[in-house]
Order: C-alpha cells, then sequence, then structure tokens
C-alpha cells in the first residue's frame, strides 16, 4: 500500500491519486505498508534510491540498520506493535530521508502511526511541513506509546506484587497454582520489556545518527534539535525506567519461587512430623506384636486396653511437645 501526503496550511493532507510527474506539491511522506515490487520502483525512480527489503530491515547490524546512500539517510528502527495485547511484536521500521521528503517502509500497522496521522491532520501547529518533522513526529508518538505500555507494565507489576506478598489462600493447591500463574505472567511482563529496551535503545541510535549526519544549518526549523534531544532524553529516562521494571520483576519472581519452595517445605514438614508423632505407638505396637511364647502381657485380662493406652499416650506427649515449640 502507497500513501502519499503533502503538507496544506501547517496540516498533513492524503493525496488520493498522484504521479511522480506531475506538477503539483511536492510530497513530504511517502508511507509504504507492505509495498508491492512495482510501488517500490515507483518510490525508487522518482528518488533515485533503493529501497531497503524487509530482509535488509531486519538484520541487525549498525551498518546495515543506519547508512547514508545515494544522498539519502537510511535509518531502521524496532517498533513494537499490538502492545495492548498478550502477544505484542517487534516489527522494523526504516525512515528515509532525502530532500525533505520521508519515505516510510513498514510491514506492520503501529498505533503510533495512524496516531500521529490524526495529530497532524487536526492542528496547525507547522510540526509536519518536511521529512524531518513528519520523522521525529512519529519517533516523539512511538515513544509516548512506549511510555503508556511502561505505565501499565508498572501497574501489572504491583498487582504482581499483591498476589505474591498478600496471597490469602487457604489452601496449598490453590495458593501454589496462584503463584504458578504469577510466574507465567512476569515471564511475559519481562519479555515485554526485553522488547520495548530494545526498541528504545534503536530510537536513541537513530535520533544521535540523524543529529550527526545533518547538522542544524541544513534544518528547516530551528526547533528540530531541540525535538531530538527531547525525543533521545524520554527514551534513555524510559530505559532507565524499563530496567528499574525488570529488576523488580527479577525480585518479585525470586520471591515467588521462594514462596512455592515455603509451602513444599510446609507439606515435608506436616509429613516428618506425623511420622515422628506415630513412631513411639509403632514401637509398642511391634512390641507387643512379637511372636514369643513367653509374653506375660499377653495373657493378662487388662494387656489389650493397656497396649492401646500406651500408644495413645506415646503419640499424644509427641505432639503436645511439638506443637508447644511451634514446629505445627
Amino acid at each position: 500500500m502507497l500513501n502519499i501526503y503533502v503538507c496544506s496550511d501547517d496540516q498533513l493532507t492524503k493525496v488520493a491519486e498522484w504521479a511522480a510527474s506531475e506538477e503539483g506539491p511536492v510530497p513530504v511522506w511517502i508511507d509504504l505498508i507492505n509495498p508491492t515490487p512495482a510501488e517500490d520502483k515507483q518510490i525508487e525512480d522518482w528518488l533515485g534510491i533503493a529501497i531497503p527489503t524487509r530482509a535488509e530491515m531486519e538484520e541487525i547490524e549498525l551498518s546495515a540498520r543506519l547508512y547514508n546512500e545515494d544522498g539519502a539517510e537510511f535509518m531502521t528502527m524496532t517498533a513494537l506493535t499490538d502492545l495492548s495485547t498478550d502477544q505484542p511484536l517487534r516489527t522494523p521500521v526504516t525512515f528515509i530521508l532525502k530532500n525533505q521528503v520521508l519515505v516510510t517502509v513498514r510491514y506492520a500497522d503501529p498505533r503510533p502511526f495512524s496516531a500521529y496521522m490524526l495529530r497532524a491532520q487536526r492542528r496547525q501547529a507547522g510540526m509536519s511541513a518536511t521529512g524531518e518533522q513528519v520523522m521525529l513526529g512519529l519517533l516523539e508518538a512511538m515513544t509516548d506509546r512506549t511510555a503508556d505500555a511502561l505505565e501499565k507494565v508498572g501497574s501489572d507489576v504491583d498487582a504482581l506484587a499483591r498476589t505474591v506478598f498478600q496471597n490469602k489462600a487457604t489452601k496449598v493447591s490453590k495458593k501454589t497454582r496462584d503463584l504458578n500463574a504469577v510466574i507465567t505472567q512476569i515471564g511475559s511482563r519481562a519479555e515485554l520489556l526485553i522488547m520495548i529496551q530494545d526498541s528504545l535503545v534503536s530510537i536513541s541510535r537513530l535520533t544521535a545518527y540523524h543529529a550527526a549526519l545533518a547538522p542544524a544549518p541544513k534544518r528547516a526549523r530551528k526547533d528540530g534539535p531541540q525535538m531530538i534531544k527531547l525525543i533521545q532524553r524520554d527514551a534513555l529516562s524510559l530505559g532507565d525506567h524499563a530496567k528499574s521494571l525488570s529488576s523488580r520483576l527479577d525480585f518479585l519472581l525470586n520471591a515467588t519461587l521462594g514462596v512455592i519452595n515455603l509451602e513444599q517445605n510446609q507439606i515435608i514438614k506436616i509429613f516428618s512430623v506425623a511420622a515422628v508423632v506415630f513412631l513411639p505407638p509403632t514401637l509398642v505396637a511391634s512390641i507387643y506384636g512379637m511372636n514369643f511364647t513367653f509374653m506375660p502381657e499377653l495373657g493378662w485380662t487388662f494387656g489389650y486396653p493397656w497396649a492401646i493406652l500406651l500408644m495413645i499416650i506415646s503419640a499424644v506427649v509427641p505432639f503436645l511437645f511439638f506443637k508447644r515449640r511451634g514446629w505445627l
């Protein structure tokens, strides 16, 4: 899909039909979503560049993500999509800047793109006059979306902490099931934080590369450097916040495993105490169960009640001792 946007009255306006040869306003943003070979070739012929393929966009080498070619800046970052679901995904997004025209290449539809489009089409703030301003606006929207995701993860971590340390389940089996679910949730949140940190690092690298490659005098507006510094500062602070949340998740995981071990130890302790409590009655029963010819108690009228009473006393005394010591 090929979407063309021009700047009209300080607002982005989508062009219904556009041809590279026709006269009219020059596009400031060309958005390629799952582009076909024909759409790639149309933009390549107009700008004189080579659009990277999806395989090239997914390469992790820094030289393959940030480079200058044919007078254009090629900058690829790791964006996140489906953050509101249980299965967020990474997706590469490439920004190409040439002659103040921005070309974005993507194979997913992250929410910040649609949010930025709505904002740029409504307000008259003059922040979409050039391709660089559109790119910075998109990066700002992605950073804001990442901040919202981190806020949700922080709320989830607080809820998980309450579940671990304030679990009021009386049955051990139910409490163990709850904690097993907590471990699953901790794992999913930790994976999301890793993805968020990866995205924030890619944003920081992209803005640093663009700032070093495009000096301020070449920019159409003076607020470009300030916007870049703001995005870098936000990405850095959000990255630190993500690291702190990761540390909290590590602590919660260790605490959850510790609580599960304590519950299992309680069960083992019950069996151990029961074995000790029933050991003396077992000894009495074993003695009077021996098949010897001369055993005076076998012919005694009160021998059986005596043996029963002796077994009860030998079981109750250890039980009271353990309970008084707080072992039960």
